[in-house]
């Protein structure tokens, strides 16, 4: 069995597709893969405020797009990307669970913590949702939008534009890059989204072979 599998061409996207594929042969299906590698439009444009973008389809478009057009057989997302309203011609065939929910701080400097930054450091965030809370737990922070993949924003930072990222958990997990974490954020000080460190598969809602299939492994 063969499938061609559509996914954005950052580490962390590719890294996710193995993750998917391990998953899927661990149940003990037999599968081949051609990896589909396909710019979004968040890839494409990263001028863009992500504020401006949050609950679109800016990183899934292209992708669902050549599900369409039959390019690919399924589509590997970051399960937080996904539009807030589904097309219903697709579906969500399979969502793996987080492998981490948590939010972490990276610091350009060791040993420094959100209660221990120096006064009105930079921070780099893409998400509305954690510059407030930044913003709740010290006012005196300037929070900064960032825009560019998991290794482009840490360039940035140890650049010098930022004193501290906060960034995904399971997203430095999925890169073997957990030396670069500061401190894990408390869900207390910094909620995740409620989809954080999970992988969506999405197909064709007419692919009723793949639904049965990857419905199975669930």
């Amino acid at each position: 069995m063969r499938f061609r599998i559509g996914t954005r061409p950052s580490p962390l996207a590719l890294a996710q597709v193995q993750e998917v594929v391990t998953l899927i042969r661990h149940k003990g299906v037999d599968m081949d893969v051609d990896i589909v590698p396909i710019d979004s439009d968040g890839d494409l444009d990263k001028k863009t405020p992500f504020i401006q973008i949050e609950g679109t389809d800016f990183f899934t478009r292209r992708l669902e797009e050549a599900l369409r057009r039959n390019e690919i057989d399924l589509a590997v997302h970051s399960a937080k990307d996904l539009e807030d309203d589904l097309p219903e011609d697709l579906t969500i065939a399979l969502m793996t669970p987080s492998l981490s929910s948590c939010e972490c701080l990276v610091a350009r400097e060791k040993g420094y913590s959100l209660e221990t930054l120096p006064e009105a450091s930079r921070i780099g965030t893409s998400s509305r949702k954690r510059q407030k809370a930044l913003f709740r737990y010290r006012a005196d922070f300037v929070v900064k939008g960032i825009r560019g993949n998991i290794e482009e924003r840490l360039q940035q930072l140890d650049h010098g534009d930022y004193e501290a990222l906060i960034m995904a958990h399971a997203a430095l997990l999925r890169l073997g890059m957990e030396g670069r974490i500061s401190e894990i954020i408390s869900g207390d000080i910094m909620p995740p989204h409620p989809l954080q460190g999970r992988i969506a598969v999405q197909v064709l809602s007419e692919r009723e072979d793949l639904l049965k299939l990857l419905g199975e492994l669930c």
